[in-house]
């Protein structure tokens, strides 16, 4: 059986995209020549991109053979009060707007906050906003997937139970898999096993079918962690993370995708990624 190949790319321009053309124009044509094949826009702050840009984007990464998916404004939070959520749905919506005149396929955000509440008791509002918002894309015939990221503190509505739990109850919505938060979200080195993986990826394919491990969107770094979770990312070489556990774990699932570094040493840690994931194939 051949396993399907990940594409593999950065989070964010690579830090060595040269001023001119710069941008992520730039950054596409800097992937290209390191022989990366991805690109998830940093919209994370906001979105401030015009039509006009979005088209160049588009297409370069075409004319280059570049994946694009975007991250969402750090400022979304599905859980928001009344008075908040217009403004974190706005930040969505742009990046799912804009994102998909850019040629991306994925929106990537941070689900938010249980502030201080169960799961069970914030999961079925923020179900009800998520439908709302796919069915808006899909009558303005957005095709792009909603992907809530599974997020590094215990405090943070993210576990890998909740990004399973609105994928299964919104079609259009599947997770963003960062590896190193579910890593970092126990805050005691647990989830950093070959068994604890392929658990974590039979649970996403009983709720999501086994095609769904065929396109993946995995975020990965280095990651440092306390006893409430994760502090920051890392350089690979300086974290406890075990990479060759992680991607026997994906090829014996059969998994693929998009995996996105988000390690400092980005483009680095990316082609590192690449490399090890090719030579074990």
């Amino acid at each position: 059986m051949t396993i399907p190949p990940f594409l593999f790319g950065t989070v964010g321009s690579p830090t060595s995209t040269p001023k001119r053309p710069g941008g992520s124009v730039g950054a596409i044509l800097r992937l290209k020549e390191l022989g990366l094949s991805a690109l998830e826009l940093g919209w994370v702050n906001a979105v401030r991109v015009t039509e006009k840009t979005c088209t160049e984007i588009r297409s370069t990464a075409e004319d280059q053979g570049i994946a694009i998916s975007v991250h969402a404004p750090y400022f979304i939070n599905l859980n928001a009060d009344e008075t908040e959520w217009p403004h974190s749905r706005k930040r969505l919506m742009d990046a799912a707007h804009y994102g998909h005149l850019a040629g991306a396929s994925d929106i990537v955000f941070h689900p938010g906050s249980y502030f201080g509440l169960l799961p069970k008791d914030v999961l079925p509002r923020v179900i009800s906003r998520l439908q709302a918002c796919v069915d808006e894309l899909r009558a303005a015939a957005n095709p792009v997937i909603l992907r809530p990221e599974t997020m590094g503190k215990s405090a943070m509505l993210g576990s890998l139970d909740d990004a399973l739990q609105m994928s299964c109850a919104v079609p259009g919505v599947e997770p963003c898999l960062d590896f190193a938060h579910l890593h970092a979200r126990a805050g005691d080195g647990s989830m950093n096993t070959y068994t604890e993986w392929v658990g974590a990826l039979k649970a996403y394919a009983k709720a999501l079918g086994k095609k769904a491990l065929r396109r993946l969107h995995v975020h990965l770094s280095g990651i440092e962690y306390g006893p409430k979770g994760e502090r920051n990312h890392l350089p690979l070489a300086e974290a406890d993370l075990d990479l060759p556990a992680l991607f026997q774990a994906l090829r014996d699932c059969g998994c693929a995708g998009r995996i996105l570094c988000e390690s400092p040493a980005m483009e680095d840690d990316a082609l590192k990624m690449q490399k090890m994931w090719m030579q074990s194939t």
